[in-house]
C-alpha cells in the first residue's frame, strides 16, 4: 500500500501508512515472539516445532495478554476502525479510486486477502485446543496418548511426570541445576539480571511471557490504538501529520480541488470495512475450531447433496487450494524453464567443448 500511494503521488498517505503500519507490524512480530517463547516451554528449543501453527491452538487460555495484543494488531492490519491502520489504509484505498479503477480493484482485493490470512493466523494460534498434545510424531503405539509431548531436545516419548497424569503441581523453577561455565558467564552479560536464570523446566502447557517481553508489547498496543489520530482532521486547520509534512508535495491531492468531508469519508469507509469483515468471515468459516466447523459442514451437507455438481465443485476447490499451496506454481515454472534451460545449455556447451572442439 505504501508503494501504491507513492506511485499515485499520494505522499502523505504513504508516510501515514508507514507510521501506522510500523506500530501494528512491530506489535505482531513481538507477539509472535511471545507465542514462540511460550511454545518452547512445551516442545523445547526446536524452531520447526515451536513455530509450527499446526501444533498450536487454544493459546488464548494460557497467554491471554499476548492474545489480546495480537488480536489488536491483527484487527489494525485488517483495517478495522478505530485502530491505527484503518485510517491510513482507507485513505490509500480512496485515493486509488481517484487515480485508477484498476489500481483500486487490486488494492481492495488485497485488503480482503489481508483480513483473511491475518485471521487465519489468529484462529490457528489462539482458538480451539492445544494441538501439540494430540499430535502423533512417531506414527502409532503409545504416542497416540493425548498427553504425549516432546522433551526439551525434541526426543519422542510420553511425559510421565505430566501434571495431568500425576495430579501434581508443576514448579516454576526445576530442582535440577545446570551451572554455566565461567567463560560463558563473562561472555553473556544480560541487560536485566534474572534470579535462577540457569533453571529450566518443561511444562505441559505454555505460560505467559515475563514482564520484560510484555512491557514493549503493551506499549506498542497503546500506539496501535491511538497513533491513527495523527492523521485525523479534527478541525478545519487540518491534522497533525499534514502540519509536519507541510513542505512536501502531494501531487494527487493537488489535482483534486474538492476536499472530502466526513459524510463522504463514512460512505467510503463502509465499503473498505465490509471487505475486511468479508475476509474475516471466510477465515472464520474455514479455520475456526474444528468442532464448530463440523457443524457448519453438516449444515451445508444437509442442503447440498453429493452429486455431479458437488464433485465438480470439490475439484475446483481442491485445485484452488493446490494452486495457493504451491505459490501459483511460480517456483515450478522457474525450475523447469529457467533453471532447466540454463542447465541444458551448460550441458550442451560442455558436450560441444569436449566432443567437437577438443575432438
Amino acid at each position: 500500500y505504501m508503494m501504491l500511494a507513492l506511485g499515485m503521488g499520494s505522499y502523505r498517505s504513504a508516510l501515514f501508512h508507514l507510521i501506522t503500519h510500523a506500530y501494528s507490524k512491530a506489535l505482531l512480530f513481538l507477539g509472535s515472539g511471545s507465542v514462540i517463547h511460550s511454545m518452547e516451554t512445551v516442545v523445547g528449543y526446536s524452531p520447526a516445532k515451536s513455530q509450527n501453527m499446526g501444533l498450536m491452538g487454544g493459546l488464548r487460555k494460557h497467554i491471554p495478554i499476548t492474545k489480546i495484543t495480537f488480536l489488536l494488531g491483527t484487527l489494525s492490519l485488517c483495517g478495522i476502525p478505530p485502530l491505527a491502520c484503518f485510517w491510513s489504509k482507507d485513505e490509500i484505498l480512496n485515493d486509488s479510486w481517484l487515480y485508477s479503477p484498476v489500481f483500486a480493484i487490486i488494492a481492495w482485493s488485497t485488503a480482503g486477502l489481508t483480513a483473511f490470512y491475518m485471521f487465519r493466523i489468529y484462529l490457528l494460534t489462539f482458538e480451539g485446543h492445544l494441538n501439540v498434545h494430540f499430535q502423533n510424531y512417531g506414527g502409532g503405539g503409545k504416542q497416540q496418548n493425548p498427553f504425549y509431548s516432546i522433551s526439551l531436545w525434541g526426543k519422542k516419548g510420553i511425559k510421565e511426570n505430566s501434571c495431568l497424569l500425576t495430579n501434581e503441581s508443576t514448579y516454576f523453577f526445576s530442582k535440577t541445576k545446570y551451572p554455566i561455565d565461567e567463560n560463558g558467564r563473562k561472555m553473556t552479560r544480560p541487560f536485566i539480571t534474572i534470579a535462577h536464570f540457569e533453571h529450566k523446566a518443561i511444562y505441559s502447557y505454555p505460560y505467559e511471557s515475563d514482564n520484560t517481553m510484555l512491557f514493549p508489547i503493551f506499549v506498542l498496543g497503546l500506539f496501535t490504538l491511538f497513533v491513527g489520530s495523527l492523521g485525523i482532521p479534527f478541525n478545519q486547520e487540518g491534522d497533525i501529520l499534514s502540519k509536519w509534512l507541510a513542505p512536501s508535495r502531494n501531487i494527487l491531492h493537488q489535482k483534486s480541488n474538492n476536499s472530502m468531508d466526513w459524510n463522504e469519508f463514512l460512505k467510503d469507509a463502509v465499503l473498505s470495512v465490509s471487505i475486511a469483515y468479508f475476509g474475516i468471515f471466510i477465515a472464520s468459516f474455514l479455520y475456526k475450531p474444528i468442532y464448530s466447523s463440523l457443524k457448519n459442514f453438516e449444515l451445508i451437507n444437509s442442503f447440498v447433496k453429493k452429486g455431479p455438481k458437488r464433485v465438480l465443485w470439490d475439484k475446483i476447490l481442491n485445485g484452488i487450494y493446490d494452486w495457493s499451496y504451491n505459490c501459483a506454481y511460480i517456483d515450478v515454472f522457474y525450475t523447469r524453464f529457467f533453471v532447466g534451460g540454463i542447465r541444458g545449455l551448460a550441458e550442451f556447451t560442455h558436450f560441444f567443448d569436449r566432443r567437437v572442439i577438443d575432438g
